[in-house]
């Protein structure tokens, strides 16, 4: 196996500066100009990548999504223009299958403006391939099809202001964690350092995490319990929120993880498709942590945004008419279609694969209610 470069750089940044958090050891593995995981991986989705999405699974996955963004705008009130974002978009796959189905509102395709948020260029390059064949006749601007290019950004404040429906499929959980282990003294920061032979391992730093931050559920924790916050997609949460306030319109946050605020440790790493030592390839792998919904939800309340009653993802899609969408799609099709979609309704829906482990929040303008969801509550 070749050197890991990273693996030594980071080696020889501990040696000389000390242990780093953990949520810059994530920062460094993803995200690294030469040698993290997003800027130099292949492709990293997909049966030939590390990872499966469920826009991958299935394009009714797009479709429905699709069907909830019309349902969304016109909720509230046909805006013209309409920022339509997606933050980690991927291959592009989920925009092109929503797509497809926005067609079916001309006067949405007219009102539109696509905008994706990501880093990396060579994703861009494989996201402007798939949406090719919708966008490619429209050269930057707006034409008799009534829809605009699509523009990309690094970061969601270059999105220009105006009304805006957000879409975010397995974007905050590569999002960088910070973790604390609990002590006999308190919450302390946990860290990645070197141990007696040099190679990587985890350790407790002397920063504390405050105990009027900690979670009601983890307040009784054992010693040696792990809790996990994540600044950047609180950060996220609160921009998107503050957008929503002040310009209208509604956020579909789509990942795996908790409803609940509780300790636990979920540091992961993914390599072809199985679990592997989240220290043993620095940038070979995709390191991921599961969301904690409750406190997005909070930091956008805060913010003054509506977060609505949270779903699993096989609630939801079932709410939106999955078993309907394959039951067209299969019809007077063959055995192996028809099993075929019998499988991805069962990979994207039932509890014992996506349906359970995936969350699904919606945050919206005060006073809007996304289909698909209700206030809490209710």
């Amino acid at each position: 196996m070749s050197e890991n470069r990273l693996k030594a750089r980071l080696e020889d940044r501990i040696r000389l500066t000390g242990p780093m958090s953990v949520a810059d050891y994530m920062t460094a593995c993803l995200a690294d100009p030469q040698d993290g995981y997003y800027t130099t991986s292949p492709e990293p989705f997909g049966r030939d990548g590390d990872f499966i999405t469920a826009p991958e699974v299935s394009q009714m996955f797009g479709e429905l999504i699709g069907g909830w963004v019309l349902a969304t705008w016109i909720a509230m009130g046909t805006p013209d223009p309409v920022h339509l974002v997606e933050l980690g978009p991927g291959r592009g796959t989920l925009m092109a299958d929503l797509l497809r189905t926005a067609r079916l509102r001309p006067a949405f395709l007219a009102a539109v403006r696509v905008h994706l948020v990501e880093v990396s260029p060579r994703l861009r390059a494989r996201q402007a391939d798939t949406l090719a064949p919708l966008i490619a006749p429209l050269s930057g601007t707006l034409t008799g099809s009534g829809m605009a290019a699509v523009t990309w950004h690094d970061r969601l404040a270059e999105v220009p202001a105006g009304p805006t429906i957000l879409i975010a499929n397995e974007f905050f959980d590569a999002l960088p964690i910070r973790q604390y282990q609990k002590t006999p003294a308190g919450w302390r920061e946990r860290v990645v350092g070197l141990d007696a032979t040099g190679a990587l391992t985890f350790g407790v730093g002397g920063a504390a995490l405050a105990e009027d931050v900690v979670p009601t559920g983890a307040r009784d924790a054992a010693p040696g319990a792990i809790l996990e916050v994540s600044p950047a997609s609180l950060a996220v949460a609160q921009e998107l929120a503050g957008r929503l306030v002040s310009d209208g319109g509604a956020a579909l946050l789509i990942d795996y993880g908790h409803l609940r605020s509780a300790p636990g440790d979920t540091l992961q790493a993914l390599s072809r498709h199985a679990f592997a030592d989240p220290l043993a390839e620095p940038g070979k792998a995709d390191l991921t942590a599961h969301v904690d919904f409750e406190a997005l939800a909070r930091a956008a309340t805060h913010a003054g945004a509506e977060a609505l009653a949270p779903l699993t993802q096989g609630e939801f899609l079932l709410r939106l008419g999955l078993l309907e969408r394959a039951g067209q799609l299969g019809a007077g099709k063959d055995a192996a279609t028809q099993e075929r979609l019998r499988g991805e309704v069962e990979r994207l829906a039932a509890p014992d694969q996506m349906g359970e482990l995936f969350k699904v929040l919606a945050l919206a303008a005060p006073g809007l209610v996304p289909p698909g969801f209700e206030r809490r509550g209710k």
